[in-house]
């Protein structure tokens, strides 16, 4: 079967590289499924898993948004940050997912919101893919 070169990196250095047959993500304008030989793309990428698929095995990896290149036999994500499963710290994400809640219930300022929705994201997409 052929395969596709994923490269995940993030601004603190390389997250995984490795070899896969189906690349499936969400772009800001729809979920994307990427097999060899796709055509030449370049796309934003929101808070969301990124699920990579070898051999039957699928591996996970929590995305904080970033973009996508894809290449006939290659993909790059660039994402803000990227965590396989084992490196996410459940009990942080939950915290992190309380206090989110609890400036959405606060409601104050345009900004405070967005800040707080966002972090609520993250902390959903990182609890998601820790199986959590």
């Amino acid at each position: 079967m052929k395969t596709l070169t994923v490269s995940v990196v993030t601004p603190d250095g390389p997250v995984l590289e490795d070899a896969y047959e189906m690349v499936s993500c969400k772009s800001e304008t729809g979920e994307l499924g990427i097999l060899p030989g796709h055509i030449p793309l370049v796309a934003p990428l929101t808070i969301s898993a990124v699920r990579l698929k070898k051999q039957g095995d699928s591996d996970n990896i929590a995305v904080s948004g970033g973009f996508l290149e894809v290449r006939p036999d290659k993909v790059t994500i660039l994402a803000q940050s990227a965590e396989r499963p084992t490196e996410i710290d459940v009990e942080r994400a939950r915290k992190a997912k309380e206090r989110a809640e609890r400036r959405l219930q606060e409601k104050q300022d345009d900004i405070d919101f967005k800040r707080a929705e966002l972090a609520l994201k993250r902390a959903i997409n990182r609890l998601d893919v820790a199986g959590a």
